[in-house]
């Protein structure tokens, strides 16, 4: 519908954004209620607030009418969630997307940064490049455009093991406390005045000296997880969603609360980097390294990735166009390009003649035109070996690697290395940077036959041995194909089934939840319960404490949709 005349509601919000900032058409509504991988849901409005104050004034409007609230930047979250999901709530559900307030500031002579709600990964990563520092995190292909704090808010984890996944103790977020009211919450440990106006107008006016914030006692950074991941001979995972040691404030809040700004450390690029990648027959040679890697070595890898050949392949395959225009237009160019993608695909699948989905369709058949675009150094291991493992390092680990594999080549009977050149190194990362895109594209590609997507994101604990073994093959029997990948040195792994046409897929899923309960498992690992998985306890009491009366983002973890909980 089009605001005409206005009710009460809608009058109010428009005094404060304007009427182009909001959205009521039930088709424009359904580009940002519909997740990216799943996800859709009914929504009465889109808000789009233009600074931190708008964004303030638009949840007090919202809160006295009674609205559900869904806090979205890019939307781009695998489990659906920042978008709604169904229609069985029991109050309207109102986004307010928050992509225009994408400020950033430096702090500390570079060594922490503020991000603002639609701060983008690639802003930071883009502002950070110039001074030879980087983020928490460098970004697959799964979340392009992802946001800082959503990163926060879900406690994602990435796949630099040295940094852990995003945590902080630092924020400025709004709750609603149990007796209904609206509070500010200023813990990033800077003076920005009193009143909730006060502090919101100052930050976003830079009212503060950047330079002179004083160093905080409070963690901005998970610096504990390099000892906890080395740790191999505990039985539970490094890192997981539901961990307690890491659910604070906005650090995993899931949506909970209105997160405004977080205070987040950054860290020094190294000077030199090596890729190294490994393939064997025998996924034990694997397991071996990264027993040796994380007992023996005084400096750890940057990253240690692992990968199936079935992902290896279909990842050539079907996330060649995304390989060809990052590595020939960079990484800069993709959110335009996901943007116009959208829009395209928005557009034409209300046009019955059209199949869905026809931006990846046209990708793929251009793609397709191209010869195999990855260095011969890397496909002459891939085509011979089923198991592989990527390998970045800096600094002193480049030796330490080195030495490693020197040895391991010697003792292990079906195995083989290349150290990389610099072109051949970046195509690699490149390749496992883009290869999260493959499972959606694949199910797309091959629907004939192709059944629905079944993506688990599972920490297995640290002193798993059977990894590789752990789905049955009565239960692989039933895929249409498996996809395989995982961050090795920390035990997480991405689990992305395609299910045979015909299949249930909630059956098999089940199946194999029972499966990983059985050996410790937890799940998710990195990308938050969304509307997939169920929160467990502390998860959920977590949850309910930051919001008593389930007003933000109601229904996660498939927790009660009604107001309290009830």
């Amino acid at each position: 519908m089009r605001i005409g005349k206005l009710p009460d509601f809608f009058k109010e919000l428009s005094e404060i954004v304007g009427r182009k900032n909001i959205v009521t058409a039930e088709k424009r509504i359904g580009f940002y209620s519909t997740g990216i991988r799943v996800g859709k849901g009914k929504a009465s409005a889109v808000l789009f607030p233009r600074d931190l104050l708008e964004f303030w004034r638009l949840l007090k409007i919202c809160i006295v009418y009674k609205k559900i609230i869904i806090i979205q930047a890019a939307n781009t979250g695998l489990t659906g969630g920042s978008t709604p999901f169904g229609s069985d709530y029991d109050r309207d559900v109102v986004i307010i997307n928050t992509l225009n307030l994408d400020k950033l500031i430096l702090l500390e002579d570079d060594f922490q940064v503020l991000a603002f709600p639609g701060t983008t990964l690639y802003q930071l990563e883009e502002k950070l490049a110039p001074l030879n520092r980087g983020p928490h995190s460098v970004i697959g292909s799964s979340c392009i455009g992802a946001s800082v704090i959503g990163g926060v808010c879900n406690n994602s984890g990435g796949n630099l093991v040295n940094r852990g996944p995003a945590y902080t103790e630092l924020s400025l977020y709004a709750r609603l406390n149990e007796d209904g009211d609206l509070e500010l919450v200023n813990h990033l440990d800077i003076d920005l005045g009193e009143s909730p106006e006060e502090i919101l107008s100052n930050l976003q006016s830079n009212r503060f000296d950047a330079d002179k914030v004083a160093k905080s006692s409070r963690l901005a950074s998970d610096k504990e997880y390099q000892i906890r991941v080395r740790k191999i001979q505990e039985n539970t995972p490094a890192r997981f969603n539901s961990d307690k040691r890491r659910l604070f404030e906005s650090s995993g809040c899931a949506g909970k609360i209105a997160v405004f700004a977080v205070r987040l450390d950054t860290f020094p690029k190294p000077k030199e980097e090596r890729v190294f990648f490994i393939g064997s027959n025998d996924p034990n040679d694997l397991s071996i390294l990264r027993q040796r890697i994380l007992s023996d070595f005084d400096e750890l890898p940057d990253m240690g990735e692992y990968m199936h050949r079935n992902y290896f392949r279909a990842a050539e395959k079907y996330c060649k166009d995304y390989f060809l225009l990052i590595k020939h237009l960079g990484t800069s160019f993709l959110p335009k390009l996901l943007t116009i993608k959208r829009n395209i695909d928005y557009f034409c699948n209300n046009i019955s003649f059209l199949p869905n989905n026809i931006s990846d369709r046209i990708l793929q058949f251009l793609a397709n035109l191209f010869p195999r675009h990855l260095p011969e150094s890397i496909l002459s291991i891939a085509d011979k070996y089923e198991h592989y493992m990527l390998i970045l390092s800096s600094g002193e680990s480049i030796k330490e690697v080195q030495k490693l594999l020197a040895e391991s080549g010697n003792i292990f009977l079906d195995f083989k290395y290349v150290e990389c050149s610099d072109k051949d190194g970046k195509d690699a990362l490149l390749h496992r940077y883009v290869a999260g895109s493959a499972p959606a594209r694949y199910k797309l590609v091959n629907s004939s036959f192709s059944g629905d997507l079944l993506p688990l994101d599972v920490a297995l604990p640290r002193n798993c041995s059977s990894w590789h073994e752990i789905i049955p093959d009565e239960i692989k029997s039933q895929m249409a194909y498996s996809f395989e990948m995982g961050h090795f040195l920390c035990m997480v792994f991405h689990w992305d089934f395609v299910v045979k046409k015909g299949v249930n897929k909630n059956h098999i899923k089940q199946q194999i939840l029972n499966i990983l309960d059985e050996h410790h498992a937890k799940y998710p690992a990195e990308h938050n319960v969304g509307h997939l998985y169920k929160a467990e306890s502390d998860l959920a009491d977590f949850y309910k404490s930051l919001d008593p009366t389930n007003t933000f983002n109601a229904g996660i973890g498939k927790m009660s949709k009604k107001k309290n909980y009830n």
